[in-house]
């Protein structure tokens, strides 16, 4: 079985000016220290030359919260991926359920955008799946999310889906302080494991990483991350504070 390395992102949404970031940057170079875990910040467009610069020397990656799936075109308020490598960021958000819910993104364009990111770069996809309440109560969960993730990864190859990052956000569970049980956590991460083993192949699964994200804070990050299936946490709000995502990195 592969070993794979615990990875916290933060997901920063709509936050944070270019001021700010240099601010909280520094503070958070400060309190960090090279761990074990792989560790991201994901910030808007305005953001991310600003943390490519203050990160450098470290090991923080950097990460956008979307990209288009041309290069160029008029595509008025888009960002493409050869803008996104010029900065060199090291990760993207695709899918968000955010983008899904506001923005009309769907199964169809989030598999353009990984074809997209596969082929022409080496930025690694931090792909979101999630159930609504509805879904949840209705006990179709699994089911939902196994119908995203086929859509999601229709024609890409095993090679480019294990170099992956899937993170389960049950959207009942994001920014509403609701947080999945770690046992409802780690059911549905497991699950997705088996979803990619089915589509895929055994090697392939072992080697994706699966996050959790909805409501993650210090105080709750040690019990997700001790569930066997969790390899770790896409956290909203707790990672606009240094202390507070510094908390759940040393979980």
């Amino acid at each position: 079985m592969a070993m794979r390395i615990p990875f916290i992102a933060g997901n920063w949404k709509m936050f944070k000016t270019k001021a700010e970031a240099k601010a909280f940057a520094e503070e958070f170079v400060k309190l960090y220290k090279d761990t074990d875990v792989k560790t991201a910040i994901c910030a808007p467009f305005t953001d991310l030359d600003t943390l490519k610069e203050a990160f450098a020397g470290t090991s923080i990656g950097v990460g956008a919260q979307n990209v288009h799936f041309e290069d160029s075109g008029a595509f008025t308020g888009e960002v493409s991926l050869p803008m996104l490598k010029e900065i060199g960021v090291d990760y993207c958000v695709i899918g968000h359920s955010e983008r899904r819910q506001y923005f009309n993104e769907t199964d169809e364009t989030v598999n353009k955008k990984l074809k997209k990111i596969f082929a022409d770069s080496d930025i690694v996809p931090i792909l979101c799946v999630g159930e609504n309440l509805d879904q949840r109560e209705a006990g179709k969960a699994q089911e939902i999310v196994e119908n995203q993730i086929k859509a999601d990864l229709k024609d890409i190859a095993a090679a480019d889906a294990a170099k992956m990052v899937i993170a389960y956000e049950p959207i009942w569970a994001i920014g509403t302080g609701k947080t999945a049980t770690p046992e409802q956590a780690g059911e549905m991460c497991a699950a997705i494991r088996g979803i990619v083993e089915k589509l895929y192949d055994e090697n392939t699964c072992d080697q994706v990483t699966i996050q959790y994200g909805g409501s993650v804070k210090p105080e709750n990050a040690t019990e997700i991350m001790n569930m066997p299936e969790i390899d770790g946490a896409l956290v909203g709000g707790a990672s606009l504070v240094p202390e507070k995502f510094m908390g759940i990195i040393n979980f």
